[in-house]
């Protein structure tokens, strides 16, 4: 527990509702801020922010997506999909070529110097995993994985 002087006690992650205890969203919300944390910490001495590894990955998996589509598959805003990919193509990793039938979508591509950049980030991120499977059989792996994908895909159900 962490004690402010002027304050409530807070507990500390994995106390209390922070801990077991809590709510799944929360914990799951709570989980993603300290990935973010980890992957900012490793990333930052090659300067790529998380979003900015996020866009290069699905750049490179999906050359030719619009920054709406990026938005889309990154579950960022379209203001903060701008941002980077601006940052993106300043520093040389994209470029943007118009769509060859709608003039005023920009397709994005990995420039060569985009794609080491996302081949310098790929260990780091492996190493983000690792310590995220760690203790676990490849069988507990699967059915996170599992599980995941299944909230992620609770939203665009039927109801």
């Amino acid at each position: 527990m962490i004690n402010h002087e002027s304050g409530p006690t807070v507990p500390a992650p994995g106390e209390g509702k922070r801990g077991e205890q809590g709510y799944l969203g929360y914990l799951l919300t709570q989980a993603s801020a300290a990935n973010r944390h980890r992957m900012e910490r490793l990333m930052s001495d090659i300067g790529v922010t998380p979003p900015q590894f996020l866009v290069l990955t699905m750049v490179g998996a999906y050359p030719g997506l619009s920054n709406a589509d990026l938005a889309r598959l990154c579950a960022l805003t379209p203001q903060t999909v701008n941002v980077v990919v601006a940052r993106l193509e300043e520093d040389g990793a994209i470029t943007r070529r118009p769509h060859a039938v709608h003039r005023r979508i920009r397709m994005i591509e990995l420039t060569r110097q985009g794609e080491a950049l996302l081949a310098e980030c790929r260990p780091r991120a492996r190493t983000i995993d690792q310590e995220l499977l760690h203790g676990l059989s490849e069988q507990d792996e699967q059915v996170i994985r599992r599980w995941l994908v299944r909230i992620a895909v609770m939203d665009g159900e039927e109801k």
